[in-house]
């Protein structure tokens, strides 16, 4: 990929309540108020350069953070994002175009963009509750279109992502999409079905994570403890957790079944999470956050 093109929305929050944060080749973002308003060039695996990137935004608050030129790696080297405020200058000069605006703004830039998309274009969505059905009905039909969700991990580059292909969008575009962005952590190719699901498990689950960090931190701190030292013991918890599940392919309950001795405080801890019903409140919130993409689908 020669030249990557990132169409921005405005600088308000994202629809489902998340902090917008995306990672497209040659930068990574820092939390910011919309999807990839705020990021920080780099290059990943240096697969795309960012002066290689061109990103457009209807304002310069949104595009500073873009054309910001920071050290690299190397010492000596500096690098920065191209920025417009013309979306068709995007297109012209990209053959892949990322989408990453509100989604009720999104209608009216694929109008704009339309006459200029052509058979050599790649175009990805990232906006929210808007269908691969509706992308195509509203770009030209031999658009090759995919859709990606992402969440807020994707800035420390062990991010979850989930896309999906469209109908004229082969092997080689999803190859690529998965090259590009798994330097930002995981991605899989899924079921356009399984989008909606992927947002209440990861793309809302790292605030229930955050939340769940934060209780154990703050119960430490009842039993006496400092509360940073507190906070940087939950967060290794939770890392040293998450790294065994994913290095031994356990199941979560035989990790579990291995912590707990009988009689011992672990047995007698889950016992308090079981009274207070953890697991189906857990469920509860994925389930909720799930019908509420859903829903956001059909608004």
């Amino acid at each position: 990929v020669s030249t990557c093109g990132i169409v921005l929305g405005l600088e308000e929050s994202h629809p489902d309540g998340n902090r917008g944060v995306w990672a497209v080749p040659g930068c990574h973002p820092s939390p910011g108020a919309t999807l990839a308003i705020h990021p920080i060039p780099c290059v990943p695996q240096g697969k795309v350069p960012a002066s290689n990137i061109l990103a457009s935004a209807p304002s310069d608050k949104n595009l500073d953070a873009w054309r910001a030129v920071i050290p690299l790696l190397v010492p000596g080297q500096e690098l920065g994002c191209r920025t417009t405020h013309c979306n068709l200058e995007v297109v012209h000069r990209s053959t892949l175009v990322f989408l990453a605006t509100k989604p009720h703004i999104l209608p009216g830039v694929l109008e704009e963009i339309r006459p200029a998309v052509g058979s050599h274009h790649i175009v990805v969505s990232l906006v929210a509750g808007v269908t691969i059905q509706t992308l195509q009905r509203l770009l030209p039909p031999w658009t090759k279109v995919l859709r990606i969700m992402p969440n807020l991990p994707c800035v420390v580059q062990a991010g979850a992502m989930v896309f999906s292909r469209g109908s004229n969008a082969g092997d080689e575009e999803a190859t690529l999409l998965k090259s590009l962005l798994s330097s930002c952590g995981l991605c899989e190719e899924v079921p356009e079905s399984y989008i909606d699901i992927h947002t209440g498990l990861s793309g809302s689950g790292v605030a229930y994570v955050y939340l769940f960090a934060e209780a154990l931190a703050e119960g430490a701190v009842k039993m006496g403890m400092p509360g940073a030292l507190a906070s940087r013991i939950a967060a290794q918890t939770l890392l040293g957790a998450a790294k065994m599940l994913l290095e031994t392919g356990e199941h979560p309950a035989k990790l579990r079944g291995d912590v707990c001795t009988p009689g011992g405080t672990t047995i007698y801890a889950l016992h308090q999470l079981e009274k207070g019903a953890l697991r189906a409140t857990v469920m509860d919130a994925v389930e909720a956050a799930t019908n509420r993409a859903c829903d956001m689908a059909k608004d």
